[in-house]
């Protein structure tokens, strides 16, 4: 008994004491941020939805800062979930909450307002605040050429704080920050003449201006700055060292200056290149490739002239080509794309032609029954361009607006809108180029009817949905003729 007495207070001291330890020691196991990312085999990220970031097209997911991170992602070993903010507070609110996104991968620029909130990695991209006006109206040259205009931002950026300090040493300088809009939004307001001046960074202006024929840069507002990735304000170091590393290393191994030079290199031109040099490569390119287009056409049931004609738009006919976005090819065919048409080499313009032909005929029976010829057709090069899922998104646009969504005419009228944010921000797939469909439509058939009238000049009238038409004298059982070596 008395042993008893004397053993149970030991025994409850040792117990307590192994709690306490056991505590601690629960403390210090916890695991960091980077274990919990690689134990939960995802890396969740939140994103701005903008060309320069983030977006949805025909090819899936894309964007520099998208690249960028999956590329991370898969140099880690995990799964990317990406989540899309709505403005630039949103995305620094959400990092760090419980269950949220523990990286924000959106083009953003420190400072020392945001270093109070969260921390920065390593640089990644260089680039410049530059004031855009529109073209025709007088070009200012410095900031005190800002006050007495129309000026909007984007509400919480780097270019709000700029103005900001300017109008301390101006008070008479007005300037709105807004968070329903994007940069593509402000470059069109000034390409439109809604607003007169905005600030924008030197990468977006260089990726959109093509599609804003009246915007202009003024001058660069201050040097050069740096964009990059941003973590939880916090002890724990674990991802941001890792990420660090991989930034190290990517520009090391130079695979971030490849994906820099992808979408900065250089600006896509778009549109029509003119009568003449398409007259000329009527001569040049097409009667190397015309047979090939003539014997997949047949066997897709489409009229050779219309493949013809995507062909030019996409590479002009030129069968060794590469975009920034990484299609290749004659008929710029994505990865994904030619492996799901079967073809091995992009490069080979047979395959190249074959597997266009089959990728059209696709999405085109992917459509929706109502919508009939020869509507049909050009919601078919529509989808071939921008995706099905934002064409389906400006049909949804359309029907709501009281207008037709089979009708093509109806419908191109909507698909600008996707660029625009109070709009895809309400539709399913959000940001979308969705001028560019429309601009890739309007192309293709300027080609084709030229192609009809060369081709077959005794015909009237366009025959797009018979897929029989053929040059008259042309053999199409005879076996297309080897692609030259590349």
């Amino acid at each position: 008994m008395f042993a008893q007495t004397v053993l149970r207070p030991r025994c409850a001291k040792w117990l307590i004491a192994t709690g306490l330890l056991l505590m601690l020691s629960g403390c210090v196991d916890k695991p960091s941020t980077l274990e919990r990312i690689k134990e939960d085999g995802v890396l969740r990220v939140v994103t701005r939805n903008s060309p320069a970031t983030y977006f949805q097209d025909r090819n899936g997911e894309t964007g520099f800062e998208y690249e960028l991170v999956k590329r991370f992602a898969d140099d880690m070993g995990v799964e990317l979930k990406i989540e899309t903010a709505d403005n630039l507070d949103e995305i620094f609110a959400r990092l760090g909450q419980p269950s949220g996104p523990v990286l924000a991968a959106a083009g953003l620029v420190d400072s020392e307002k945001r270093k109070q909130e969260v921390r920065f990695s390593h640089p990644y991209l260089e680039v410049t605040p530059q004031v855009i006006y529109r073209n025709g109206q007088p070009r200012p040259t410095d900031a005190a050429d800002l006050i007495g205009k129309r000026i909007m931002v984007l509400k919480g950026s780097t270019h709000a704080e700029q103005l900001a300090e300017l109008k301390k040493q101006h008070p008479d300088l007005q300037y709105e920050e807004s968070d329903a809009v994007e940069v593509v939004d402000l470059l069109r307001m000034v390409d439109e003449g809604q607003i007169d001046l905005t600030l924008v960074d030197s990468n977006e202006v260089a990726m959109n201006q093509v599609y804003f024929p009246n915007v202009r840069v003024a001058f660069d507002w201050g040097d050069a700055r740096d964009q990059r990735w941003a973590v939880a304000a916090g002890e724990d170091n674990s991802l941001l060292n890792e990420i660090n590393a991989y930034i190290d290393k990517s520009k090391q191994n130079g695979s971030l200056q490849r994906l820099k030079d992808r979408y900065y290199g250089h600006v896509d031109v778009l549109g029509y290149v003119g009568a003449y040099t398409f007259a000329q490569h009527l001569q040049q390119r097409l009667p190397r490739y015309e047979k090939h287009f003539q014997t997949y056409a047949k066997e897709e049931q489409v009229d050779w002239r219309l493949l013809a004609a995507i062909g030019y738009q996409e590479s002009m006919w030129q069968a060794s080509v590469t975009s920034k976005t990484g299609v290749r090819g004659l008929m710029m065919l994505t990865q994904n794309t030619a492996q799901a048409m079967g073809v091995a080499n992009r490069l080979d313009p047979k395959q190249s032609i074959k597997g266009g032909a089959k990728y059209f005929a696709y999405v085109k029976e992917q459509l929706d029954k109502d919508i009939q010829e020869p509507d049909r057709t050009w919601f078919a090069l529509a989808a071939y361009n921008v995706g099905s899922g934002h064409l389906e998104d400006a049909r949804k646009l359309a029907q709501n607006e009281g207008l037709s969504p089979n009708k093509w005419l109806d419908v191109k009228k909507m698909l600008p809108r996707l660029s625009q944010k109070q709009w895809y921000s309400k539709t399913r797939y959000g940001y979308a180029r969705g001028g560019e469909p429309v601009h890739f439509v309007a192309n293709i058939r300027r080609y084709y009817d030229i192609l009809t009238w060369v081709t077959q000049p005794q015909l009237e009238g366009s025959q797009v949905a018979d897929g029989n038409l053929h040059v008259p004298g042309v053999d199409k059982t005879k076996p297309a003729e080897q692609a030259p070596a590349l």
